[in-house]
């Protein structure tokens, strides 16, 4: 597979902070610029090290979370279970205070999105996340060391396995499940750490934790 590519253009594992191939997304992104000019407004890049053997994959940025403060899950209620988690299991250091500039260094693991802009009502369409797929292709061949892939939700475990160009009917989503990747990568699935599947219940945190201690377990 050539990550990264379609046709002759060669995508890098960042898109442009003002990215503009999903006009539905840019309209968006205008609007919130217009209303909060001093927040970060843009297409959010990965957070981690380039070296991970743990990929984190979420969904989108949030509007009040990583499109105001420019770091995934930075600044809304999802990410304080998923930092508190990434601290307690050895996958970050330092204090989380939903700020870009806390000090939190991630520790053999990079976080990134399915989509990197922020999607009304948190929900992209098809189209769009298929056009920012190149990005997420070509940071998945960027990283050398990756050995573990978590899915936060359906849409990240589906558009990893697109990415991968793996068949989604031989790795069906589900809290917890652990599919073994052609390639030899593992990919884990989890619910998103959102409010709502936390405040529902759907998600709770020993659920949460359950996945991560397995992750940790492989990569002792």
């Amino acid at each position: 597979m050539a990550a990264g590519t379609i046709g002759n253009t060669v995508f890098g594992p960042e898109p442009p902070k003002d990215c503009p191939r999903c006009p539905r997304l840019v309209a968006y992104r205008q609007e919130n610029a217009r209303l909060e000019p001093h927040w970060f407004n843009g297409a959010v890049p990965s957070f981690g090290t380039a070296q991970a053997r743990l990929l984190i994959v979420g969904l989108a940025p949030g509007r009040m979370g990583a499109n105001r403060t420019g770091r995934p899950f930075t600044g809304d209620y999802a990410g304080v279970l998923l930092y508190e988690t990434l601290i307690r299991y050895g996958f970050a250091k330092g204090e989380y205070h939903a700020r870009p500039d806390d000090g939190l260094k991630l520790v053999d693991c990079m976080i990134s999105n399915a989509v990197r802009c922020a999607p009304p009502e948190n929900k992209p369409e098809p189209k769009e996340i298929a056009t920012c797929r190149p990005f997420f292709e070509a940071r998945l061949a960027s990283l050398n060391k990756l050995k573990i892939i978590l899915a936060l939700g359906r849409i990240a475990h589906d558009q990893t396995l697109a990415a991968l160009g793996e068949k989604k009917t031989l790795y069906p989503f589900a809290h917890g499940a652990r599919h073994v990747l052609s390639g030899g990568r593992i990919l884990y699935d989890s619910f998103h750490c959102s409010r709502y599947n936390t405040s529902t219940r759907r998600l709770t945190p020993e659920m949460f934790q359950s996945v991560f201690e397995a992750i940790r377990r492989e990569l002792a």
